[in-house]
């Protein structure tokens, strides 16, 4: 295992096995790649003489270097032509009899110090290697699709891996521009563990009719700043890998959140498997197209639908960051508003907090001082939300907790016109009891903006069984005029947003304590191979760890799920008073300010 790994073979010349020798060919090693298929191996070449080319187009790379790329990637169809790679890298079909059979044969072929790696993301890595004869030199090497863009790598070894083998893996993946992760070898590893589930989990989300595809992909892409909604990335994965990956999870987690939804067993047995098929979640123009067609469940245009009330003035309840933040976007939208909090000195802090933002805006060249002066004008600071009895829209911005609120809506309750719009912000409590605090919950509803509320363009419109139609068009007429994007959702714990997000959040703590995984490898695992902005744990002490537990017992307590409990971790370090960057430590620590 001390040679050089200058001579690679690539069995398997998928979509996958193409950017991985694409990846070798261009980082300088001879590349032999191997398939049964000779038009599989022939696209093989033809999409790296399109990459290459796209490459000397650009002005990246010379046609000189061109041709060395390409006379680096040799194509065959028969396994022999592995017998003098130093290592050999195979990315066959996720089936245990498929790469095991593949692992006998190699044995018989390649030399007792080449190092076997399997780019399986699903599959037990020692289980592969028990079925070599030198189980020591077996390791996974799990890159990420398109291997040529993403940056991740995951080096997985079995309790029966070689420590110079992952070395020398390790090395090459650092050689090759990428970020190798050390982990140990269970189904998902870090990536897919985290990512698989909250795939899920959609999908179930989905296939309950609880939210439309459209909107429970948009909720995460605004609402968590992902490249990509839960249900087309299942699409442009695989339906059926995708059922496979979670199979091999639960089997060996026998957690529920694992357990692949119905919906993915239907519409991979009856073919529609995603892109790849022309139809999965979504339709496509064609197998293999990433452009999506209207179908039979396209939103469409409504007709006749119920209109909205008019809404010209809008009360704002609460004084901290998102009051302020909900108070400014309404204002910069033309409403006029009456900001109020528990004593004057608040809302005009309060107010401050606003002109001090506008303030930014106007240096960054994103306002005028025209529009700003115009857009303070519009907000007037209270002490009492006594001043909202003339108010249109009230929307409530104060401490999640449910006593407070249902407090507040009593108040409103008295205060408010006949017919104005009851709304509250809550992102975790029952819309409902919220209602039922009035003497008319078929004028509340949930408008929950994301903070901070100026920049962030999704709002979860919730209706309970008591709201209004008329309500609930006034909502999503009153999201466009402010220039944001309304999902619909039901009355249930977490919306869409956070009954997606936090479980993700919670396993990622329970990897760091089962010892799986570091803090650093898990974030760069999620930022790296799943495209997040921020890895769970930086998030987690944005958030505030005292917030993200209260959240994941709501969670919890409203749908008994065992997967759900929030993570003894977790418990442990808000215990400790440890909250994130609030209190200058979290999962990690931070500089005092």
């Amino acid at each position: 295992m001390d040679t050089p790994l200058s001579t690679i073979a690539v069995v398997g010349l998928g979509t996958m096995g193409t950017g991985i020798a694409e990846v070798l060919a261009r980082a300088g090693r001879e590349v032999i790649g191997i398939d049964i298929s000779e038009a599989a191996a022939r696209q093989a070449v033809a999409a790296l003489e399109a990459s290459t080319a796209r490459g000397v187009q650009k002005g990246r790379i010379t046609e000189g270097e061109r041709h060395d790329v390409l006379a680096r990637f040799r194509t065959f169809s028969d396994l022999q032509a592995a017998a003098d790679a130093q290592l050999v890298i195979e990315v066959v079909p996720e089936s245990y009899e498929i790469k095991q059979q593949l692992f006998r044969e190699l044995d018989a072929i390649t030399s007792p110090t080449a190092i076997l790696a399997t780019g399986t993301n699903a599959l037990s890595v020692t289980r592969l290697a028990a079925e070599s004869q030198h189980p020591e030199r077996v390791i996974g090497l799990h890159f990420f699709n398109p291997a040529p863009a993403m940056k991740l790598v995951e080096v997985v070894s079995s309790v029966l891996t070689a420590p110079p083998a992952v070395e020398a893996v390790t090395a090459l993946a650092r050689e090759l521009g990428k970020e190798p992760v050390a982990v140990g070898d269970r189904p998902g590893f870090v990536a897919d563990g985290l990512l698989f589930g909250y795939l899920n989990q959609a999908a179930a989300m989905y296939e309950a009719s609880y939210a439309s595809r459209e909107d429970i992909d948009a909720a995460m892409k605004l609402g968590c700043g992902l490249p990509m909604g839960p249900l087309a990335l299942l699409d442009l994965i695989g339906v059926d890998t995708a059922r496979t990956v979670l199979e091999a999870m639960y089997s060996e987690s026998h957690d529920r959140l694992h357990a692949p939804a119905p919906i993915l067993k239907q519409l991979s047995e009856a073919g529609l498997t995603g892109r790849k098929s022309g139809r999965g979640f979504y339709t496509y123009a064609a197998p293999g197209s990433q452009a999506v067609v209207p179908d039979a469940k396209t939103p469409q245009e409504s007709t006749g639908a119920t209109a909205g009330r008019t809404v010209r003035s809008v009360g704002v309840a609460g004084s901290g960051t998102m009051a302020s933040g909900i108070a400014e976007v309404f204002a910069k939208a033309g409403y006029d508003v009456v900001l109020a909090a528990r004593s004057q000195e608040k809302a005009d802090t309060a107010k401050g907090r606003i002109a001090k933002s506008l303030e930014r805006s106007v240096t960054k060249g994103r306002l005028t001082a025209e529009a700003r002066d115009e857009t303070l004008a519009r907000i007037t600071a209270a002490g009492s939300l006594d001043s909202f009895d003339d108010v249109d829209l009230a929307v409530e911005a104060v401490a999640e907790d449910l006593a407070v609120k249902q407090q507040l809506f009593a108040t409103l309750d008295k205060v408010c016109k006949p017919g104005a719009v009851l709304a509250t912000t809550t992102s975790s409590l029952p819309v409902v009891a919220c209602a039922r605090a009035t003497s008319r919950p078929q004028d509340v509803i949930g408008m929950h903006f994301f903070n901070p509320a100026p920049a962030m363009k999704l709002v979860e419109v919730v209706r309970t069984v008591l709201t209004d139609d008329d309500v609930h068009a006034t909502v999503r007429e009153v999201c466009g005029k402010i220039r944001k994007h309304p999902v619909d959702c039901g009355d249930r714990a977490g919306f869409i947003v956070n009954a997606l997000l936090f479980p993700y959040l919670n396993n990622a703590i329970k990897m760091v304590g089962e010892h799986y995984a570091s803090l650093d490898d898990i974030d760069a695992a999620m930022k790296l191979g799943g495209g997040y902005p921020m890895g769970p744990f930086e998030l987690l002490d944005v958030v505030g760890l005292d917030v993200s537990l209260a959240i994941e017992k709501v969670l919890h307590s409203e749908f008994r799920d065992p997967g759900l409990a929030p993570a003894p971790l977790l418990e442990h370090l808000v215990a400790a008073g440890c909250l994130g960057r609030k209190t200058g430590r979290g999962f990690r620590e931070y500089a005092r300010r």
